[in-house]
């Protein structure tokens, strides 16, 4: 499906591909931001605008072996992730990326009984509703703060289905994995990050 202030893909690129100014602006000023925001998610502040300029030009030189097996959208944010990722691992070369699975329980497991009901349900959030909660400030920093030391992957994929509203398909085929690892990752993105909520409000 194609963003409301862009032609479908297949008007959008062959004028790609014709070096149309219009249709690249158009790109441009669509998924920039976007774009900002991923490799933000992966690499930090610091060198997110350069890994989003970077992807753009890695997308001009590949938009001709572009095989159309994804949206463009999806296929301009796999090319941010793979930069950024890349750029990580430059960077930090016993670097974390979270892709790998293996490293804790999705849940607590004490906080399971024997019979697989929970010994330490998830807090009450009474009257408050979750946008009421966000709302407050110190809370908005609390879940700022766990979302700065999620692993890279995770971080990426709450930033992509949470806050930007992708769909889980177009975030495996964005962080190149499987359909139950991204399920995985979103998951304990999701668990840390309401961990750090109940956590705040038992103060």
């Amino acid at each position: 499906m194609a963003t409301p202030s862009l032609p479908s893909d297949e008007i959008l690129i062959p004028k790609l591909l014709a070096r149309d100014e219009l249709a690249y602006n158009q790109i441009v000023s669509a998924y920039h931001g976007l774009m900002v925001h991923l490799a933000r998610a992966i690499v930090g502040s610091a060198i997110a605008d350069e890994v989003a300029q970077e992807s753009w030009v890695a997308v001009l030189r590949a938009l001709p072996k572009f095989e159309r097996r994804s949206s463009l959208k999806t296929w301009i944010l796999r090319i941010v992730s793979n930069t950024a990722k890349s750029r990580l691992r430059h960077e930090s070369r016993t670097v974390n990326l979270g892709d790998a699975l293996e490293d804790s329980p999705i849940v607590d497991p004490s906080r399971f009984k024997a019979n697989a009901h929970w010994a330490t349900p998830p807090m009450n959030w009474h009257a408050d509703t979750p946008d009421a909660l966000l709302s407050r400030t110190e809370l908005s920093e609390c879940i700022s703060s766990t979302l700065s030391l999620l692993p890279p992957v995770q971080r990426a994929a709450i930033t992509l289905r949470d806050m930007q509203g992708l769909s889980m398909e177009d975030i495996c085929k964005v962080l190149e994995v499987s359909e139950s690892n991204g399920r995985v990752l979103l998951h304990r993105a999701r668990s840390r990050i309401q961990q750090a909520i109940e956590e705040h409000l038992k103060r």
